[in-house]
């Protein structure tokens, strides 16, 4: 997308606007929470990436970076500087750039874009190797597939709808301004990300814990966790009860695969999308409220009501 921005340069010379991604974007995770024990590449405290029209390619970039020093500026230009002393991204050709005939392509087609290729290099400051190849597949990989070929992305249209309106004030000034808000939304979304993702190996140590010591089909956690991996991982576990943020306790169907629709042992059709009268009724379970019609939920006013759900739900 560079011949975009190319084409709306604004000036004959370089157009340098610096902007402070670092107090902005947050601190990377402390050391001692990540699983990767390599030692961590250092970004410098100077950036340099293109002006005028911006995509989520270059922000999340540069929120990246900035969350990792957070004295990281950025200059954003129309040309490198010959003299220029620091990472450059997006634009100039160079190894975190994908505007060339030979631009690297992932083995699975998928072609990489500024954000890719600096994940390769910073990924594993944020997240375990696991977590990192996974962010790369899972949000990486759709947006970059966007910046290369222009295909719809939800998430890079909320980045271009920070861009200045057609009828608005169009300087250099303003599509600075505005990058710098994208920026900053697009570092609460990253922080976000990476806590849910380490917290999820937290969560997947804990439910496995928990699995050790159950006997039987039904796991009990104290607590919502983030639990179905290490579920997929043992095949005599059936149900899963929690506590639920809305009251009560849940009772949860395992899926039969990660983000798959099938569970291995859905709830009974009889009880699916019935009123809670019904549902005591059917079943004799005073507390008894709720089973989603899709067949994976239920819910029970006290644990032990969550209890005599699941074992009716094995026995069915």
């Amino acid at each position: 997308m560079e011949t975009e921005q190319k084409s709306e340069a604004m000036d004959s010379k370089t157009a340098e606007r610096k902007t402070d991604a670092g107090h902005r974007a947050g601190k990377a995770v402390p050391a001692e929470r990540q699983t990767a024990q390599q030692a961590k590449p250092v970004v410098p405290d100077h950036g340099f990436t293109h002006s005028g029209i911006f995509h989520a390619d270059d922000v999340f970039s540069t929120a990246m970076l900035g969350m990792l020093n957070p004295n990281f500026t950025v200059t954003r230009g129309t040309a490198v500087p010959t003299d220029f002393d620091g990472i450059v991204y997006d634009i100039g050709g160079g190894r975190f750039d994908h505007h060339m005939a030979d631009k690297r392509v992932r083995d699975n087609g998928v072609p990489y874009a500024a954000f890719g290729l600096l994940w390769e290099v910073y990924g594993t400051s944020f997240l375990s190797e696991k977590n990192a190849a996974r962010f790369d597949r899972e949000f990486i990989q759709p947006m970059d597939q966007s910046d290369n070929t222009g295909t719809d992305h939800a998430l890079s249209d909320c980045i271009s709808d920070f861009l200045p309106l057609w009828y608005e004030q169009s300087d250099p000034e303003s599509f600075d301004r505005k990058f710098e808000e994208a920026v900053s939304f697009a570092s609460v979304i990253l922080k976000n990300r990476f806590a849910r993702l380490n917290a999820g190996d937290l969560g997947y140590a804990a439910a496995r814990k928990k699995i050790e010591e159950t006997k039987g089909p039904v796991l009990e956690l104290d607590r919502s966790m983030p639990w179905k991996e290490a579920c997929l991982e043992a095949p005599s576990i059936l149900y899963v009860i929690y506590p639920s943020h809305r009251g009560g306790y849940n009772v949860q169907a395992v899926p039969k695969r990660a983000y798959g629709p099938e569970n291995r042992k859905p709830f009974p059709r009889a009880w699916r999308g019935k009123s809670p009268e019904e549902l005591q009724r059917l079943t004799g379970i005073a507390g008894f409220h709720f089973c989603h019609n899709s067949g994976f939920l239920c819910v029970g006013e006290s644990l032990e009501d969550a209890r005599k759900i699941a074992a009716l739900a094995v026995k069915s």
